[in-house]
């Protein structure tokens, strides 16, 4: 069931809890929702399982200007969760944008974090992948229905998806659109578009970020195909944390869907270590 919350500057933020036991919290893509993590919803027979929609994402506000489109202020949400919630930690399961939160956060905020698992992200991202997102953000689908979706996604990701289906793609489909009477619309916002436009600048040192997990438990999933997270940034990620967790899943790019045998079993094994 839907839940809310509203943060410091007024924005009505959608999320939901469900299941018991230690909590973790499922941070999206920059332009999804919580419907990301449908695939793990079986978790919640063993964590508490909690998914939020960002801020001018999925059921969540939008907010009315753009510029608090960022990794900075969504963390800040974050943390108003846990405040509302009473929750003084958290394990982050956390999709690309969401692993970029849970590192600002250990950066900013370690008592926080109990774990975190990155999938498809880490300290150092790539320009092929920046320049597709720059490529597709903010942009209407061209596409009548989520049938005509999914059919053009199965044609733009064969080859860094190829083993998923129409099928699957109509699913996927479903989630990152809406259908309307003109056709399929964006589940987001559009404005992201500018914030993400407006990246200018150096980034923060995301290496920092990530050494501040040093003393957490921490995996990191990655898609063999991924333009996004490279397996030299895998390679070092390993390096500096001996204890990390990791896994690589084959046909799939940026980013895993969660339910493949790879994403499972790392996903089972980062919970375990969360037990120790």
């Amino acid at each position: 069931m839907t839940r809310h919350f509203k943060t410091t500057d007024g924005l009505r933020l959608a999320f939901d809890d469900q299941g018991s036991g230690p909590p973790l919290l499922c941070l999206p893509g920059l332009t999804r929702n919580r419907e990301d993590f449908d695939t793990v919803l079986g978790l919640a027979r063993k964590t508490r399982l909690i998914r939020l929609d960002y801020r001018g994402r999925g059921a969540s506000d939008h907010a009315p200007d753009w510029q608090s489109y960022t990794v900075e202020r969504e963390a800040l949400d974050v943390l108003e969760l846990l405040d509302h919630l009473k929750l003084s930690k958290v394990a982050i399961l956390g999709t690309s944008r969401g692993g970029l939160i849970a590192m600002h956060l250990a950066e900013i905020h370690p008592d926080c974090l109990s774990g975190v698992f990155l999938n498809d992200i880490g300290p150092v991202l790539e320009e092929t992948g920046l320049a597709a997102i720059r490529g597709y953000i903010g942009l209407p689908p061209a596409y009548a229905d989520f049938d005509e979706a999914a059919a053009g996604l199965l044609r733009a990701n064969a080859e860094s998806f190829p083993d998923v289906g129409h099928a699957q793609w109509v699913v996927f489909a479903r989630r990152i659109y809406r259908q309307t009477w003109e056709g399929l619309d964006l589940r987001y916002d559009p404005a992201l578009r500018e914030a993400v436009l407006a990246w200018a600048g150096p980034p923060p040192d995301r290496w920092r970020q990530f050494d501040a997990l040093a003393d957490l438990p921490v995996a990191v999933l990655r898609g063999e195909y991924s333009n996004l997270l490279s397996a030299e940034t895998l390679e070092e990620m390993t390096r500096r944390h001996p204890a990390l967790l990791s896994a690589v899943v084959p046909n799939r790019g940026h980013v895993p869907f969660l339910d493949e045998a790879e994403s499972i079993g790392l996903l089972d094994d980062f919970l375990e270590k969360l037990e120790e």
